[in-house]
């Protein structure tokens, strides 16, 4: 019997993995409650601690097994996971709870891991909610070393000739394990949590390796050795596939690969359309090692670097010299292609030093709140070290800088009255940096877009958000189950905004790039290029299939037929509008 189960893809290049289930068995380690003595207070404390080195231990020994052999230089995933076993915040309060409760210390993990949880759930932005599967990961790690003889314990032992040509199957897989298993020759991925923009997610993304993930029950209803069919793209597993639909998969790969080699011809072909229209690629960027991967797939620049991670699983905030380092740290690796450094972009819901509490994050709405540039403009303290860190890494190569979240010109202007005093306190100290340092700002929010020319005149670039504006102007979470049906990026509303900001930047003659989700998204390649998009910012692993798209285009001919779409809008669905233009109806 055919079984299709359904989840969150992950799409490669590769997209398309058929092989035998291996499942792994991890799934929740026992931590039962249960109290101790007083006396044996001290006893359970050390556990606890040995636990945290053994943890410690083995993720270094797997540091150093895959860091050498990886192409890319993965080894930073791995890194983050260290960092937060060496984060005092991850086991204090576990040892509290046995000082003060006489809690066991599996018992204490388990309930400071819920805690955390319930912080990571009311954060809004979707990527920092998405931690919460790297903090699981490394508590489920912990609690391996404490819980003798657990199923699951942690580490994948299992031998790399049993792995190799696999579909893994499992509870969930952290990234560390990802390096492992896709080292061992694991061509896809299938797990029962987790989603897109999980660490585990965006490290299948770059080894390009397909996934799904978010697979209710997927251990249960997959067995071992059964032939499965991992479509990354479409979301879906099938097992239990007769021959018609094997073979269906299996000319698909054949395709995939003969695609992927005509895609990487086109690598040397500049980037314009049929009739001679210049297109920007650019790359988004997460860590600083994803440098090789920009410029391998051909991106001419760097459209959005997040700097959320400098934040992330410590107790304090980076310094300024620690910013420096890390911007040039990229730079360097960018070769001379052109970076726009996003600043800050952490809410009320997360606070950098490690201070907020959860009564406060319950209390409060980050979509609404103090969050990215309201929070750096009221953290003078937060904000001018990285404002300095980022003139300063100006002299290294052309950077740029991009303001999230506006609301108001006053917080262009504020902003740069502070860049202003930076480059007087740089000169009088003799550092170098970029006088002429381009400033521009997200357009993520509707009332932004709504007074896109005034913010285009102000600023010397603008990059739509879409992730951000698709949720503020719906109201939707994209991460809720329950109202994720919402996020509908062809919603009329959403799709006259955009065109709007466009507008607003062909008026004024500021550039105007996208950087969210809808600029890798081949489904509105053409739909964007009528409207005049020529700065598209996106994962790098979309930016050859996107650039096949743009050298196709008749941008005359679009730019009709998407005038067109928009006269519709209202009596039409969007969505058989925007299928008619791409086949070209």
């Amino acid at each position: 019997m055919t079984v299709v189960l359904v989840g969150l893809g992950v799409s490669t290049s590769q997209a398309v993995a058929l092989g035998p289930a291996y499942r792994i068995e991890r799934g929740s380690l026992p931590a039962s409650p249960r109290v101790i003595e007083p006396g044996d207070v001290h006893l359970e404390i050390a556990r606890l601690e040995e636990a945290l080195a053994a943890s410690q231990r083995a993720l270094q020994a797997v540091r150093h097994q895959v860091s050498q052999a990886s192409p890319l230089s993965l080894a930073e995933f791995i890194d983050s996971h260290l960092l937060i076993l060496e984060d005092a915040a991850l086991v204090e309060p576990a040892r509290d709870l046995i000082r003060n409760h006489f809690f066991s210390a599996e018992w204490a993990l388990r309930q400071h891991r819920d805690d955390l949880a319930r912080i990571f759930d009311e954060m809004d932005d979707p990527y920092l909610r998405s931690r919460r599967d790297d903090i699981d990961q490394v508590i489920h790690h912990i609690l391996g070393f404490l819980v003798a003889g657990a199923p699951g314990a942690p580490g994948i032992r299992e031998p790399e000739s049993e792995i190799s040509g696999c579909v893994i199957v499992a509870h969930d897989i952290s990234p560390a394990d990802t390096l492992l298993l896709r080292h061992r020759g694991a061509v896809a991925l299938v797990t029962e949590f987790g989603g897109p923009l999980s660490h585990t997610a965006i490290l299948a993304r770059s080894l390009n390796i397909p996934a799904v993930m978010g697979v209710r029950n997927a251990t249960r209803y997959l067995h071992q050795g059964e032939t499965l069919v991992v479509d990354g793209e479409a979301g879906t597993v099938i097992a239990g596939a007769d021959y018609r639909i094997l073979n269906h998969y299996r000319q698909r790969l054949v395709a995939l690969s003969a695609r992927r080699n005509r895609l990487r011809r086109l690598l040397q072909d500049p980037c314009q359309t049929r009739d001679g229209q210049p297109v920007e690629l650019l790359a988004n960027l997460e860590l600083p090692d994803d440098t090789q991967l920009a410029r391998a797939n051909g991106a001419v620049g760097v459209g959005l670097y997040r700097t959320e991670f400098l934040y992330m699983n410590r107790e304090g905030q980076p310094d300024e010299e620690e910013h420096l380092a890390a911007y040039r740290q990229v730079i360097q690796g960018l070769g001379g292609i052109p970076i726009t450094i996003r600043t800050l972009d952490l809410g009320a819901d997360k606070q950098v030093d490690g201070s907020a509490s959860a009564h406060c994050a319950a209390a409060c709405n980050p979509a609404l709140g103090l969050r990215a540039i309201r929070l750096c403009l009221k953290d003078l303290d937060l904000f001018r070290p990285q404002l300095r860190a980022i003139l300063r890494a100006s002299a290294e190569g052309p950077v740029r800088l991009m303001l999230p979240m506006l609301t108001n010109l006053g917080e262009v202007d504020h902003t740069r009255a502070l860049l202003a005093q930076a480059r007087r306190e740089l000169t009088q100290e003799g550092l170098p940096f970029d006088p002429r340092m381009p400033v521009g700002g997200m357009i993520e929010i509707p009332a932004a877009a709504l007074c896109a020319d005034a913010f285009a005149n102000r600023l010397d670039f603008l990059s739509i958000g879409t992730n951000d504006l698709i949720q503020y102007t719906l109201a939707t979470d994209r991460i809720d189950d329950t109202v994720n049906y919402l996020y509908d990026p062809l919603h009329p509303a959403v799709l006259r905004l955009i065109r709007m900001v466009i507008a607003a930047g062909r008026r004024q003659a500021t550039p105007v790039a996208m950087c969210g989700e809808m600029a890798g998204d081949r489904r509105f390649t053409r739909l964007l290029l009528g409207l005049g998009l020529r700065q598209f910012s996106m994962q790098p692993g979309s930016l050859l299939e996107i650039k096949e798209i743009i050298l196709e285009a008749d941008i005359v001919r679009l730019a009709e037929a998407v005038d067109d779409l928009y006269s519709r809008l209202d009596n039409e669905p969007a969505e058989d509008l925007l299928d008619a233009l791409n086949r070209g109806d």
